[in-house]
């Protein structure tokens, strides 16, 4: 290797990094996983992320700071999955490399439709999830090979984001693709979104896990007030519904499951912020709310 070689190879690379694929392939996971720390809600849940995130990662000489997108949607054509699908378009126009993920073993027709998106001149990392649950380790090259086909990626990576296994792997093969630069955000840096986001973001993973199948998707939450003092943070919180009965639905027989839901998610502010968390949690009604521009826009949606 050449004196000017090794030079370039330790050049400082940044980049923005799309985390793309249908709902429910584990994007959120994976950059949980990848950043170390959860800062993206989890759900087996489909459509529970619905804003773009972004993580920070400091490793070495590179700086990845990722979008988790939420999955694009083709079955439901609302105001607000218009606008889920308004985010991840623009983010695969503005980014530097793309990890278009999918299920291991599993490759259909909502996964081509996020094929169709891709730009063709992007660098588009296909991660392959889930390796865990292949039944039949042997099938998994072949399946690597006729993905090879479906676009040109820069590479293909088989992953399981749940486990952390060859997680390091996927780093190493993304790093490459990343234009040099200098870093934007400090070392320590994890996310550009506020405390006030994050709450909203937590509790409303909560809405998902408690209510499990009941789960009306006309639910969102809007954090009213939130304040933050010396190892403290008080925050007021409203659960919106789109109909009556969903209200009685997440309060629950005598208060309990709002209890619950609310007691869960204090439990994580306060590690995620390291300091003591005032919660406060009621339910409104909205009607009509996820099919209503203004209102999609006066609770944070692109």
């Amino acid at each position: 290797m050449t004196e000017s070689n090794s030079a370039a190879d330790k050049s400082f690379r940044t980049g923005f990094v799309a985390i793309v694929g249908r709902p429910n392939v584990g994007k959120s996971t994976l950059l949980n996983r990848l950043i170390g720390q959860k800062i993206s809600i989890v759900s087996r849940k489909a459509q529970t992320t619905r804003h773009r995130v972004t993580g920070v990662l400091t490793e070495g000489q590179s700086q990845f700071i990722f979008v988790d997108t939420p999955g694009f949607q083709t079955r439901h054509k609302n105001a607000l999955n218009r606008a889920m699908n308004r985010t991840v378009t623009q983010v695969l126009a503005d980014v530097d490399l793309v990890l278009f993920v999918i299920e291991s073993g599993r490759y259909g027709p909502e996964d081509e439709q996020v094929v169709k998106l891709l730009p063709p001149e992007a660098k588009v990392v296909l991660v392959i999830n889930k390796v865990d649950l292949l039944e039949d380790k042997g099938r998994l090259l072949p399946f690597m090979q006729r993905m090879s086909e479906v676009f040109p990626f820069a590479e293909i990576v088989p992953v399981s984001a749940e486990k952390g296994r060859n997680t390091d792997q996927l780093l190493k093969a993304a790093a490459p693709y990343l234009p040099e630069g200098e870093p934007i955000f400090d070392a320590d840096d994890i996310t550009d979104r506020s405390e006030r986001f994050l709450a909203s973001e937590f509790l409303r993973e909560k809405l998902f896990r408690q209510l499990g199948e009941e789960l009306p998707y006309g639910m969102t939450v809007e954090i009213e007030k939130f304040e933050a003092e010396a190892g403290m943070r008080r925050i007021s919180a409203a659960i919106i519904v789109d109909k009556a009965p969903h209200k009685a639905m997440v309060i629950g027989k005598g208060g309990e499951r709002l209890k619950r839901i609310a007691s869960e998610a204090r439990v994580e502010l306060e590690k995620l912020f390291d300091s003591k968390v005032f919660l406060e949690v009621w339910v409104k009604v909205k009607s009509g709310w996820a099919d209503d521009e203004r209102a999609l826009k006066s609770l944070g949606y692109d």
